[in-house]
């Protein structure tokens, strides 16, 4: 008998005798037979919570317990049941509080989150492009307001679509889409409250630029705040839908292949993103445009339409109990993300309003994507070791207080390690991203030295900025009960196209008080 045998008969012989006993056990007390199939499965495949009498022992009454009322910071599922989770806490604190997390090396964390922060990047380039030729559209001509909505309407991607890839990928990563069912109920609930806070940001959006705009003007004709209504309403929507559907594919494909959607799906999210949301920005307005003059009860329609629709998505949301949590307490980070983002976009308005300044538009949505895009992966990855390792309100000693921003960076544990390859990503991404633009543009201009090392400063303080501000944040959160999968990653991106706007506002004002034109 090989030795791989004889611990085959051995486990085999420890089971039986463990369900037996069970067995014998539950027929003197008379218990229920639903309830003695789920000991026997406990029994079976962890062993060690079940004792030869048929108890549950007290360290492990989490396991079941009375029906309660979820709160959005439930451990997505029992720690006791996570592989690696059912370390005590000073063992926790010990190694930094990464046991429960993926485990994964250096060499392929840099490999995940390198390729989608290419092409995070690269569509980010794209919608750069974009926006320097619409801008010269008739009705960025005319209603230069829409400039406003540029950032606040590209920043729900932070708001709404990295916000549900952290969530799907907390819940991958603590076995909450095991279950066919399970999966497809917070998938489904998850996408209808998307839309409903798409709706709901988009009206918002749209009155949050108008007031800018008329604060700035001291008017604001009637029939252009239709438009940006409907403008803005019809591109949240539409933009959500879409990236919500190819989102939950990137979560469930990293799933598949074995790779940790932490470092994938956020950035993914912002790679078709912006071009995404910025064309369909440019096609409403110009086709909405067109209708102002002769038809402009097709926009009323527009907006009913959506407002209709806001019921569904309250009843589908409501179904689920983690949804339904986030459908009530779920709209400050969002809503306060969408006003930080609006600040940013009415200096952006300012900034192209110049001709000497003009210049902003190409750059202004790679600083930003690229500065969301790095802190939402922190964030993410920060989010999951708390779920993991750590109940609500509980944080590693050495977060229990805001420290020195460098410590962020400093240390041996997978989120210092990460934020540390973050950084050091910035100015080499940064490089190529620049050069893909000049060529992009024809080649007919090459950027001056003296504009890449002032872009790539601009850049290198803001990533450092979010990554000291994430992580102090996520832990603050945690530690105030409020998860950081739906709280901090709309703060941080909108945070990041604040600073990455003005930044940029600041280096191409510096240019041009210098008589650098940019370009050689």
């Amino acid at each position: 008998m090989t030795l791989k045998q004889a611990l085959f008969i051995s486990q085999a012989v420890y089971v039986h005798a463990k369900v037996t006993n069970l067995i014998c056990s539950w027929k003197k007390r008379g218990g229920s037979w639903l309830r003695f199939c789920m000991l026997v499965v406990i029994a079976t495949k962890f062993p060690q919570h079940v004792n030869s009498n048929g108890n549950i022992p007290s360290v492990n009454a989490g396991l079941y317990h009375e029906p309660r009322e979820y709160s959005e910071t439930d451990s997505l599922i029992p720690n006791e049941l996570y592989s690696g989770s059912r370390l005590s806490g000073s063992t926790r604190e010990k190694d930094g509080g990464h046991s429960g997390a993926p485990a994964e090396s250096l060499c392929s964390m840099v490999l995940q989150i390198l390729v989608p922060f290419l092409l995070a990047g690269l569509g980010t380039v794209s919608a750069g492009i974009l926006l320097d030729l619409v801008q010269n559209w008739d009705v960025f001509q005319e209603i230069t307001e829409i400039f406003i909505l540029v950032p606040a309407v590209l920043g729900m991607k932070g708001n709404l679509e990295m916000t549900l890839a952290s969530r799907l990928s907390t819940a991958v990563n603590a076995g909450k889409m095991e279950s066919t069912r399970e999966k497809w109920m917070l998938i489904v609930g998850n996408l209808a409250l998307k839309q409903l806070q798409a709706t709901v940001l988009g009206l918002l959006a749209s009155l949050m630029a108008t007031v800018l705009g008329w604060m700035a003007e001291g008017k604001m004709p009637f029939n252009h705040i239709v438009l940006l209504c409907s403008t803005s309403v019809s591109t949240a929507f539409v933009a959500s839908l879409l990236q919500g559907v190819i989102m939950v594919g990137v979560i469930i494909g990293s799933k598949r292949m074995g790779i940790n959607p932490d470092n994938v799906a956020t950035p993914m999210a912002a790679s078709f993103g912006d071009l995404i949301t910025l064309a369909l920005l440019a096609c409403f307005s110009q086709w909405f445009y067109s209708f102002l003059e002769f038809y402009p009860y097709v926009l009323y329609l527009v907006d009913l339409c959506y407002l209709c629709l806001i019921p569904v998505w309250v009843s589908v949301s409501s179904k689920h109990p983690a949804t339904n949590i986030l459908l009530r307490s779920g709209w400050e980070p969002i809503i306060t993300a969408m006003v930080i983002s609006s600040i940013g976009g009415l200096i952006l308005d300012k900034t192209v309003s110049d001709p000497n300044l003009a210049g902003i538009i190409l750059y202004a949505p790679v600083i930003n994507g690229i500065g969301g895009n790095l802190v939402s992966i922190q964030s993410s990855r920060i989010s999951t070791n708390l779920h993991l390792n750590y109940s609500p309100g509980e944080v590693p000693a050495d977060r229990r207080n805001c420290h020195n921003p460098c410590h962020t960076f400093f240390g041996s544990g997978a989120n210092h390690r990460s934020a540390q390859v973050l950084l050091l990503l910035v100015i080499p991404g940064q490089l190529i991203f620049v050069h893909t633009i000049h060529v992009m543009k024809g080649g007919h201009t090459l950027p001056s030295p003296l504009f890449i090392i002032v872009f790539l400063s601009a850049s290198l303080i803001q990533v450092f900025s979010l990554l000291c501000i994430a992580d102090c944040m996520v832990h603050c959160l945690w530690r105030k009960g409020k998860d950081p999968d739906s709280y901090s990653i709309p703060y941080l991106t909108a945070l990041g196209d604040l600073l990455g706007t003005a930044l940029l506002s600041l280096a191409f004002l510096m240019l041009w008080c210098i008589g650098d034109s940019g370009s050689v």
